[in-house]
């Protein structure tokens, strides 16, 4: 914690930057960044699990608590309108006294609906940034969301400061004890929801405190790429294990995935290739180097991987123009990752919002930016079995290019996927997720 309080002071100073640059250059008085308001289910009286806006917990880590306001202009010290109503149904804020308490002035709102009393007087001068814009309207906001300044902002939050590589590096560190947990839990013979339990408990993190829904997929349910049902019962015959699970710490998400087999076999060495192969990847990170350009040298990787395991033939570059390759890799290799797990600016190639779309042969890619010393990425390659991508292959002549044999022998095993967590630096990378010790 002492470390993160040494970089926080920074961290302010180059938000307040970033703010003072943007509100010059739209004429703005500043920026007020709401953390959002609870949603009501549908025909009830209780909430949906609150997520706070990511723009606001860049500020200051308060994850759990609605209606609270941020002004910034870039210049003031930053002031903080802070939810804390007289309430007996339900448990009221502490009052903060955190580290970063010192850094902001603190306002203190009982009643929702009066925070008009505290926010500036000439509001419409004021940029809104959050989702109610109804009640942005109401409160007298003339500009909400800008585009201008959303883009800038999501532009440079790429670039993390030394407080928030802090903060992942310590996400990674509470994933990395889940996931050894869940190893543990699925080779003691586990359930898709055991393990999930065993997960969570080495975390200490709730499943609506987890950045995402964890996928938790034995055998054949590893081929399905956002598989989160979670089956209760052990299956007959256990072949194989994927975890794609994070966590969050100070509103910092981790995204770690790895693939086990639970016997030595020829997919448990197909494992072992696509770990290598992940690395070698992540060893050609470096800044100037295009995300899209690692995406395609991942299909090369991935090409001479099935023709080695005898699942394809053919050259390299004629398994990926054929599209061969993306039936079994169909996914991005990767995207951004920090105060959310699909972090904004993946597609961005300045602070204006030029955006970079995805090669229309790779759709999915969820990054086309060129890496920067202290951007943080995930390296997340992947090959599966999925009935309906290689069902297209069997239309045409491609179908005489797969070993179908041995598509039917990996079936079973559903697919594989390793994903690490990477920071960019201007002379090497980290890979957290393996400095932690998740091999």
């Amino acid at each position: 914690m002492d470390q993160l309080a040494k970089h926080f002071h920074a961290h302010v100073a180059e938000l307040n930057h970033r703010v003072a640059e943007i509100v010059a250059r739209e004429n703005l008085s500043g920026l007020v960044i709401h953390s959002g308001q609870p949603h009501r289910q549908f025909l009830d009286d209780m909430d949906y699990p609150f997520k706070v806006n990511p723009h606001f917990k860049a500020w200051l880590p308060i994850l759990d608590n609605p209606h609270c306001w941020l002004l910034v202009n870039g210049h003031d010290k930053p002031q903080l309108i802070f939810y804390r109503p007289v309430d007996f149904w339900h448990k009221v804020a502490e009052l903060p006294d955190d580290f970063w308490t010192t850094h902001v002035d603190i306002k203190l709102l009982t009643k929702a609906d009066k925070v008009a009393d505290l926010l500036p007087k000439e509001i419409a001068d004021w940029a809104y940034i959050g989702e109610h814009l109804d009640v942005a309207e109401v409160l007298g906001f003339k500009t909400r969301n800008p585009d201008a300044v959303m883009s800038y902002l999501h532009y440079h939050r790429a670039t993390k400061t030394e407080y928030e590589l802090d903060c992942m590096r310590k996400s990674n560190e509470i994933a990395v004890r889940g996931h050894i947990a869940a190893k543990d839990a699925f080779y003691n013979g586990g359930s898709e929801f055991e393990i999930q339990q065993q997960y969570l408990m080495a975390t200490n993190q709730g499943e609506n405190e987890v950045p995402y829904s964890n996928i938790i997929a034995l055998n054949r349910n590893a081929s399905i790429l956002h598989y989160t049902k979670l089956e209760h019962q052990s299956p007959g015959q256990r072949r194989s294990f994927l975890i794609d699970a994070g966590a969050n710490f100070f509103g910092y998400a981790s995204d770690i995935t790895r693939t086990y087999a639970f016997e030595k076999n020829t997919f448990g060495e197909l494992i072992l290739a696509m770990d290598r192969a992940q690395l070698e990847i992540i060893d050609m990170m470096r800044p100037g180097v295009k995300y899209v350009d690692l995406h395609i040298a991942t299909h090369q990787k991935l090409a001479q991987i099935l023709v080695d395991f005898d699942i394809a033939t053919g050259e390299s570059e004629g398994l990926i123009e054929q599209g061969i390759t993306s039936a079994f890799f169909p996914h991005g290799l990767g995207h951004m990752l920090g105060l959310q797990v699909h972090d904004m600016g993946g597609f961005l190639h300045d602070e204006r919002g030029t955006h970079i779309a995805a090669p229309d042969a790779h759709p999915f890619l969820r990054c086309t930016r060129t890496l920067a010393a202290n951007q943080v990425l995930t390296i997340e390659p992947g090959l599966y079995i999925i009935d309906s991508l290689l069902q297209e292959l069997k239309q045409d002549k491609r179908q005489h290019q797969v070993n179908w044999n041995k598509v039917d022998l990996l079936r079973p095993f559903g697919g594989i996927r390793i994903e690490d967590n990477v920071i960019v630096h201007s002379d090497r990378n980290e890979n957290m997720t393996r400095d932690l010790g998740l091999d």
